[in-house]
């Protein structure tokens, strides 16, 4: 059998960095074979300047959005842009299709290999059969007046059946947000989630827990613009995770994504659960509609596992995860470099269930290779990523 062999600056295992003296075994065709140390590598060992590490897991895409890039204004605040969204989704079929196969594109040449992605309609199933990345589909649902949770709910699972037809193992119903579905609508979707991977955005505004510890603030202006009335909603005094999460605990993993009003109350309540949970990053997209970002250092303080994700091209510039990994050392230049590779790599594989053949350099996985320039050990605005395998 014929191998190649790579020798970098460093070589990030997808768990760990490991030093100059080892080397990358893999087959032709990527499937890797070893890590060994140099005196064993034996000849044709190729010599890159660099870290190499497995290919990079976007957590958290809404790609049937492509076709807003550049619509939607920055800065507006959450309510503003999710009316933005609401309003500006319905563009030609053509157009959206074709938006959809340029970021795939542009996600392959970013180093993506697989991909957390929100279904809202089936527009993205023609390019996922494609198979170019791997997809978890979340199929999503939302509906804050209770009197359409039995409608919403049908259609949504007849997405889902569609998408469950040619991905069966890669394919789950999930919640919108807490202030976006009704009690009723929870109950209803509630015995889809046994033994599932689920996500939610989760405290990407202060309205959020404002809404359910009070009853009050800026989502209830986007209800009366919407006309959307449930009045069978209760404050709980609480947060809006607290509130909500108990829905959620029968799942088999939990992606909380976004998290920029988390607190520490939050994460002491997490922990009680039963259902392991993921905190999802998506720094730049948190920086377009609120100008904020989440309490990273919370989170690191409380061993939290983290991944990272892109959001959509309706609130971001780009779908790069290198992108989000240049914001967040920016910001918090003192993480490690081996923190945030860990959550675009194997955290993010075990987030989306594909751990036994992503997220990191272990023999009989095809990862992907990349291979991360200019760096050392921080990721600058002159970091960049190849594509090796």
């Amino acid at each position: 059998m014929a191998y190649k062999k790579f020798n970098a600056s460093q070589l990030f295992t997808g768990k760990e960095m490991l030093d100059e003296n080892t080397v990358l075994i893999t087959d032709t065709s990527g499937n890797i074979e070893a890590i060994v140390v140099k005196e064993e590598a034996g000849e044709d060992v190729q010599t890159l300047e660099g870290i190499l590490c497995p290919g990079f897991i976007n957590a958290h895409c809404h790609l049937e959005l492509s076709h807003l890039k550049s619509y939607i204004p920055e800065k507006t605040g959450l309510v503003d842009f999710v009316l933005q969204v609401v309003q500006q989704r319905h563009f030609p079929d053509e157009e959206i299709l074709a938006a959809i196969s340029k970021a795939e594109d542009d996600m392959l040449n970013a180093g993506i290999v697989a991909v957390g992605d929100i279904c809202n309609n089936t527009h993205t199933l023609s390019q996922k059969k494609l198979q170019r990345l791997q997809y978890h589909h979340f199929i999503e649902i939302s509906g804050w007046n209770p009197a359409i949770a039995g409608i919403r709910m049908q259609k949504s699972l007849d997405y889902f059946k569609e998408f469950h037809t040619v991905f069966p193992d890669r394919s789950s119903i999930s919640p919108h947000a807490p202030y976006s579905v009704s009690t009723a609508l929870w109950q209803e979707m509630q015995p889809y989630f046994t033994d599932q991977i689920i996500t939610i955005h989760n405290q990407e505004s202060a309205a959020e827990n404002e809404l359910f510890k009070s009853d009050s603030g800026d989502f209830k202006r986007l209800y009366q613009l919407m006309q959307i009335s449930n009045p069978s909603f209760t404050a709980t005094g609480k947060n809006s995770l607290p509130s909500v999460f108990h829905y959620l605990e029968a799942a088999k993993h939990v992606l909380l994504v976004h998290n920029s009003f988390t607190e520490q109350s939050d994460i002491d309540f997490i922990r009680s659960s039963k259902a392991p949970v993921s905190f999802c990053l998506c720094p730049n997209a948190n920086l377009y509609i609120e100008q904020i970002l989440p309490p990273v250092d919370l989170f690191v303080k409380n061993d939290i596992t983290l991944v990272i994700g892109t959001d959509s091209l309706a609130s971001n510039h780009q779908l790069s995860i290198l992108d989000e990994l240049k914001t967040l050392h920016q910001h918090f230049p003192h993480l490690s470099l081996s923190l945030l590779l860990k959550a675009v790599t194997y955290n993010g594989a075990t987030a989306l269930g594909i751990e036994k053949e992503l997220g990191s350099f272990e023999k009989g996985k095809k990862p992907g290779v990349l291979l991360l320039k200019d760096i050392a050990d921080k990721i600058t605005a002159d970091t960049s990523v190849q594509r090796v395998l």
